[in-house]
């Protein structure tokens, strides 16, 4: 064979797949948002999603083997009035129709909206369960699981409005982008069950939109595997989940074996696209759930008792009803962590006529949430289950157009039960009017640390690198609440 000459170039086998110092640095950098891919997968490395094998990261670091295993968290989205449930206040009626005191008056809000009179609470006040907590009679099913309950008086949090509130509540940060807190603790603890998502949200109102949308449920920065998986409520939650007539279990699998040969030709020339590897990963996890979703939202097998200690049987509590027993049945088969959103479109959101508001949104909620917590219990799984109840804010005492309560982000509350909580327990204050948060209080960022320390994850070490940078779940922000915890 002739020799080629120096002055010649030798000559270059021609590869299709061929890759550019660019393109292999993009492919290497990107390729370890499958390393969590495989993780939920449960896979046995992520060499099948990465062009080389790589080890994952060690969980051990940020996980202890004694928290709970699942958290469903209740949202009342647009901000229930505090000091007309959980935290009473005799001054707001004994005031009612003047100016706020200005002892209590600080500069936090528009001087006109400060200077509007006190509204008056309508509520009849009962101390219930052995604790002797106070729980007005707009909750008269959930004051029944008072002894269960941790009620948590002085949130505060930094949003004015629904969309960053709502946002806030759920990522830690009042703008959008960042990962939710069901992407962190999905990402800290994987899944119990490749079968079905890790991360499901469930939300009331089919035709209404959470403020904000899917950002809410989003995975930010993370690789999008980690997103929540958002069902839909009534008799079908997972649409187009059986196969046609006539495709046996066979046919399916070839025809899922191309598509997902395409779809990884596709995202091999597209590495820096997690949402791909999510895509890929979400035909494969809905072929896995025909085998078992059918079965976990088939609610019609639960008995009638267990149906109507959820309210299915009442028209006012049933939609909600069916959510939260959904989420007890998720519970069970491993879901990590499953959103319910009440009164979706901030359906809260009482700025006039709180009374016909609230009456309506307690009715079809305080039912099915007291079911939840009672049908939880008496399975033994509320121990290993951490329930969380709120909004992405409270509500003020001065009046908004006669009859309602404008947003208040200074002073609320929200509550916590299960995860082997001491039960039966009011942690921090507002001041005599519910507008401010006086004592013990606990930022969002707080809250979003107590709930990864229930859920067994350290919340200083559980990190994820973005473009080199550690980050965490609350912005370097947030400290574990003792006294949530330990009482």
């Amino acid at each position: 064979m002739p020799r080629h000459s120096e002055s010649q170039p030798n000559p270059i086998p021609h590869r299709i797949n061929a890759l550019s110092r660019r393109e292999m640095l993009l492919r290497g950098g990107a390729g370890f948002g499958a390393l969590g891919l495989s993780y939920l997968l449960g896979g046995p490395s992520a060499s099948a999603f990465v062009d080389s094998p790589t080890l994952l990261p060690d969980a051990s670091a940020w996980k202890r083997p004694d928290g709970a295993k699942s958290v469903i968290f209740l949202f009342m989205e647009g901000g229930p009035s505090q000091i007309d449930t959980f935290d009473p206040k005799p001054e707001v009626n004994r005031f009612a129709g003047q100016s706020l005191p200005s002892s209590i008056k600080r500069v936090i809000l528009p001087m006109g909206e400060m200077e509007s009179p006190l509204l008056a609470s309508h509520r009849t006040w009962s101390r219930r369960g052995e604790c002797g907590m106070w729980v007005s009679d707009w909750l008269p099913h959930i004051g029944e699981c008072a002894d269960d309950l941790v009620v948590v008086r002085s949130c505060i949090s930094d949003g004015l409005n629904h969309v960053n509130g709502v946002c806030q509540m759920n990522t830690g940060s009042i703008r959008g982008g960042r990962p939710s807190l069901g992407s962190w603790v999905t990402y800290g603890l994987g899944t119990e069950n490749e079968n079905l998502p890790a991360y499901v949200v469930l939300q009331d109102h089919e035709r209404a939109t959470v403020a904000g949308g899917p950002r809410n449920w989003g995975a930010g920065f993370m690789p999008a595997v980690y997103q929540g998986t958002k069902l839909a409520s009534g008799n079908e939650p997972i649409p187009d989940l059986l196969p046609p007539d006539g495709i046996d279990d066979a046919r399916q699998r070839r025809k899922l074996a191309l598509l997902d040969q395409f779809n990884r030709h596709h995202a091999l020339e597209r590495p820096d696209q997690s949402e791909l590897d999510a895509r890929i990963a979400s035909y494969e996890l809905a072929f896995r759930m025909q085998a078992e979703a059918p079965e976990a939202v088939d609610i019609d097998s639960e008995s009638e008792e267990t149906k109507r200690l959820y309210g299915l049987d009442r028209e006012e509590t049933a939609t909600f009803g069916r959510n939260c027993l959904l989420a007890r049945r998720l519970v069970e088969r491993g879901v990590r962590f499953i959103q319910l959103y009440h009164g979706a479109g901030s359906k809260w959101d009482a700025h006039t006529g709180i009374e016909k508001n609230h009456t309506e949104n307690c009715r079809s909620m305080d039912y099915p949430v007291a079911g939840l917590i009672k049908d939880l219990k008496r399975r033994g799984l509320l121990d290993e289950t951490l329930i969380v109840w709120g909004g992405e804010f409270g509500r003020t005492p001065m009046s908004e157009k006669g009859d309602g309560r404008d947003h208040n982000p200074y002073g609320f509350t929200m509550f916590m039960a299960g995860a082997g909580l001491q039960g039966g327990r009011v942690i921090g204050q507002t001041d005599d009017f519910g507008l401010h948060a006086i004592e013990d209080r606990i930022h969002v960022h707080d809250l979003h640390a107590t709930i990864l320390h229930l859920m067994g994850l350290d919340p200083d070490r559980l990190v994820f690198l973005h473009k080199g940078r550690p980050e965490r779940a609350t912005l370097n922000e947030g400290v574990v609440a003792d006294r949530v915890v330990f009482g």
